[in-house]
């Protein structure tokens, strides 16, 4: 069963920066589609960004332009670099993988951002 781990979130004023990562204990034969969700108290998680690994990622209108995904294949990592952050940013932000193949799901446990204004 493959692992997502979470780190970099916390706490920080509204304009500034966060760069979340996530670490994956494995790679999977026919490769992952990597995400980032967010659920804020009362709302759906939703997605944030998206990464195939094939083309451009995707982004949700509320991000983009200001979140950046990127992957080091090598060392098994999704980042998520967040900037210009705003408090309606504030949220538990989730790392996912969907394989390629069979679509199954994985989820990290969620790590906590928190915008001030």
């Amino acid at each position: 069963q493959m692992q997502l781990a979470e780190s970099g979130g916390g706490l920080v004023q509204a304009g500034g920066s966060l760069r979340l990562s996530c670490r994956r204990s494995e790679s999977i034969f026919g490769g992952l589609t990597m995400a980032w969700y967010r659920q804020s108290p009362g709302k759906e998680r939703e997605l944030v960004a998206s990464d195939s690994g094939h083309g451009d990622p995707e982004y949700s209108v509320s991000v983009k332009g200001r979140f950046t995904i990127s992957r080091d294949i090598s060392k098994r990592m999704t980042y998520l670099q967040m900037n210009e952050l705003k408090p309606e940013d504030t949220a538990v932000y989730y790392c996912n993988a969907k394989t390629n193949i069979d679509r199954r799901l994985y989820w990290g446990r969620g790590i906590q951002v928190t915008v001030s204004s």
